[in-house]
């Protein structure tokens, strides 16, 4: 079973439309969506969600007041701002002089522990937290597994790394010949977690000075982990040029440019409406990405033939 993440260097550059617009051409597939900090896929599929399931990050901090000397050494030791003070009052609205009671902000906990080490009482613990969930549902295009990190959590790679087990598992057990994702936008750690070990990297760019530059930066952490890339320019005839400069730096670099989508109105109407561009236009787009994905499986044939 082969694997094809599109990913791009920053956010807005089409990636999960052309995403979606493959998916509606592909058979044989399952789908995952893996950028969980903000999941945008389901939006083009309308799926029916089937199963939803905890995740669970990095512990976080909590104290227990039965236990607190109110001593506040893990408001010292904090280097975050996490352990918070609650100063009690006395009936004519003015603060004792007292130290009151400590409790942890959830949102600025990083989840280091230092706090329960200098605890002299054991009064603060380290407790699972519920950091999103993962879904498995069906979609007119396949199964898709998705997921919602919750705000200000952290671990996407961890999240990252269950919704496309998932996904695996899911290609198995249907016996799909291809996994279809889309994963984050930049170079960070979520993205890492999207693209070691997969088949090929669709990275979709965008004919601009900043989309050069973001190409370069993806496609030399690609390189790092050994994975082949395909490019795909989108919206290449608002900008000749520079579409012509990346078509130079993809000659010079040995990268293939599976593809070059014209901008197209037809676009938006699918983006308003929900749904896949290659299910709802015959338009210049729309060949582009038919066009594309032909090459890609040409693509994906001789790899998987090495």
């Amino acid at each position: 079973m082969q694997e094809l993440l599109v990913i791009s260097g920053k956010g807005g550059t089409g990636k999960t439309t052309v995403t979606a617009a493959l998916a509606a051409l592909a058979e044989d597939k399952v789908l995952a969506d893996c950028d969980v900090d903000a999941a945008d896929l389901h939006l083009l599929l309308r799926p029916e969600v089937e199963s939803v399931n905890e995740f669970y990050g990095s512990k976080k901090a909590v104290i227990n007041p039965k236990f607190c000397n109110l001593c506040g050494r893990c408001l010292e030791a904090c280097r975050f701002d996490a352990v918070l003070q609650v100063v009690s009052e006395k009936a004519d609205g003015k603060a004792r002089s007292d130290r009151g009671s400590f409790y942890i902000d959830s949102l600025a906990c990083e989840g280091c522990g230092v706090c329960a080490l200098v605890c002299p009482t054991g009064a603060v613990t380290m407790e699972p937290n519920l950091a999103g969930y993962w879904y498995i549902s069906e979609t007119p295009y396949g199964s898709l597994v998705h997921a919602q990190l919750g705000l200000a959590e952290e671990n996407s790679g961890k999240l990252v790394t269950k919704v496309r087990q998932e996904a695996r598992r899911l290609g198995e057990e249907n016996n799909a010949r291809l996994i279809i994702t889309d994963g984050p936008p930049g170079i960070g750690c979520p993205v890492i977690s999207s693209l070691t070990g997969v088949t090929l990297a669709l990275v979709v760019t965008e004919p601009t000075a900043a989309g050069r530059h973001d190409l370069e930066r993806v496609v030399k952490l690609a390189d790092h982990f050994h994975v082949p890339v395909s490019v795909c320019i989108n919206k290449y005839d608002l900008a000749p040029e520079k579409s012509r400069e990346i078509e130079a730096y993809c000659y010079e670099t040995g990268l293939s440019v599976a593809g070059k989508i014209p901008y197209d109105i037809d676009v938006v109407r699918a983006l308003v409406n929900g749904v896949p561009l290659t299910s709802c236009s015959r338009g210049a787009a729309a060949k582009a990405v038919q066009a594309m994905w032909d090459s890609l499986l040409v693509r994906l044939e001789k790899i998987g033939n090495q």
